[in-house]
This record gives C-alpha cells, sequence and structure tokens, in this order.
C-alpha cells in the first residue's frame, strides 16, 4: 500500500463505521422522516396538504370519521389519497380519558374511561370502513387519540391490531429501524415551536440513522394545537433539500419497511 492510498482507506473506513453506528439504511437514505397530521381538519386539505404536494413530499393524515371535514368533503380526500398521501384511522370519536388534570375538553360522550372495549372495537373498525370507501385501501395505520391506550386495565389496540399493521403513539423519541415497536410508533408532537427545533430533530436522525415522525395539528391555524405556516414551511423545505439522504414517506411505507426488515 503507498502512503497515497492511506488517507482514503482511512475515509472509507470511517463512512463504513459511520453508516454501521446508524443501524442501517433507509431505503437507501440515512434516516426516515414521516409528517402525520391528526384530527382531519380543514387546514389538512386546505394548507398541509398542498404544501407537501408542491414539494412532491407526502404525509399521513389521521382522521376521525365523524369529523365535519371528511363528511362535507370526501372526494377531496379521495383526491389527496390518489397523489399517495396515507389516510390513517384516528377512530370515530376521538375518545380521551376525561380523568386526568387537563382533560376539560373531553366530553362525557368521548371519554375513554366510560368506554367498553366492545364499543372502542366497533367504531375503530368503523372508521376503517369509512377510510376503505374514501381510497379503496385495505393496508392502514392507526393513531392513539391523546396516546390513551386502556379501556380499564385492557390495552384496546390489542383487539384491532390485526386490523392494522402498525399504530403511533405521543411519545417523543428517536428509533432505529430494529428499535422500532409497531404498535407504538414513537413522535415529537409539535404545537409552537419553530423550524430550527424542527431541523434539528431531522438532523438529529440524520447524524443517528433514526426514523422521526413529527404530529402536527393546526398548520396556520384550525386548532388549538398549531404550528405556524411558515416554520412548516421551511422544515419541508428542508426535507426536499437533502431528500438525497431523508427518506420522506408515509407511516404505512415505513411501518412496511420496518416489518418487513424484521422478517431478515
Amino acid at each position: 500500500m503507498t502512503k497515497s492510498m492511506v488517507p482514503v482507506l482511512c475515509l472509507f473506513l470511517s463512512l463504513h463505521t459511520a453508516h454501521a453506528q446508524t443501524g442501517g439504511a433507509w431505503k437507501g437514505r440515512t434516516c426516515a422522516v414521516a409528517l402525520t397530521y391528526d384530527d382531519a381538519i380543514d387546514i389538512d386539505l386546505d394548507i398541509a396538504a398542498p404544501a407537501l404536494d408542491s414539494l412532491g413530499l407526502k404525509g399521513t393524515f389521521y382522521l376521525i370519521g365523524s369529523s365535519p371535514a371528511v363528511a362535507k368533503r370526501i372526494p377531496e380526500w379521495r383526491r389527496i389519497a390518489a397523489k399517495g398521501h396515507e389516510l390513517g384511522n384516528h377512530t370515530s370519536f376521538h375518545p380521551c380519558d376525561g380523568r386526568p388534570a387537563g382533560r376539560g375538553f373531553v366530553r362525557p360522550d368521548n371519554d375513554l374511561s366510560r368506554y367498553t372495549l366492545s364499543r372502542m372495537t366497533a367504531e375503530t373498525k368503523f372508521t376503517n370502513t369509512l377510510l376503505h370507501a374514501i381510497d379503496g385501501r385495505t393496508e392502514r395505520t392507526f393513531a392513539f387519540p391523546c396516546g390513551d391506550k386502556m379501556i380499564g386495565d385492557t390495552p384496546y389496540y390489542d383487539a384491532v391490531k390485526n386490523d392494522f399493521i402498525a399504530a403511533r403513539g405521543v411519545t417523543g423519541g428517536l428509533q432505529t429501524a430494529k428499535q422500532v415497536d409497531l404498535a407504538d410508533i414513537r413522535c415529537y408532537s409539535i404545537n409552537g415551536q419553530n423550524a430550527d427545533y424542527m431541523i434539528g430533530l431531522v438532523k438529529k436522525a440524520q447524524q443517528t440513522g433514526t426514523l422521526l415522525v413529527f404530529l402536527f395539528h393546526g398548520v396556520g391555524g384550525g386548532h388549538n394545537l398549531n404550528v405556524a405556516r411558515g416554520e412548516h414551511s421551511k422544515l419541508i423545505r428542508y426535507l426536499k433539500e437533502n431528500e438525497k439522504t431523508i427518506w420522506n414517506a408515509t407511516m404505512v411505507d415505513i411501518a412496511r419497511f420496518v416489518k418487513d426488515g424484521s422478517k431478515h
């Protein structure tokens, strides 16, 4: 080996080691980033989806079956699904446990602590039927309303898990493909944080070779949990500018990738 070859060999070994430490590639990219939008609100169709479409990015929209924005705008939901966005299941009525402090927004009719397992199962399956009628798809992911998972002492997702490829929770964290729990995928909830914060999370995912899932509600308004439209735009532009190293995908595509990898 000549002296001139030593630096090249060192660089190769360094890159190989860095790649090995990331836990593997995501469809040939360094990391994966999913953009998810909860609650089926008009902003999804008026602002979020068009912003993603303008850059060729994909998002997952978790729909509440009873949302007025679903009932009144089914053709538009069908169109965004046809463009490659995912319509995920966020239940029929978004039941949350009303007992903890700060849950004054939970109405008695939608209080998860008053639900039976059979009611939750029926409502969740009904929403899958509705979504199938909109987009024609059979493979789907679920998102836990408020991150609540229990009816009494029973995890309610166990009763419907065969109807989904994966479920998204609300606990923050970055994970390699091998670390991902498909029954409770981690995410970062965004409410008022700026683009520097969000892009910082993406850069950390790039450095560690991990999955990063964003959870949005309002984009530029439309919900009491909100991200400014301009900050959202800066984030998605960063994703587009770095698409050679960032795999932007829907939750169902990421779940399929993780599941297929677990077979090897």
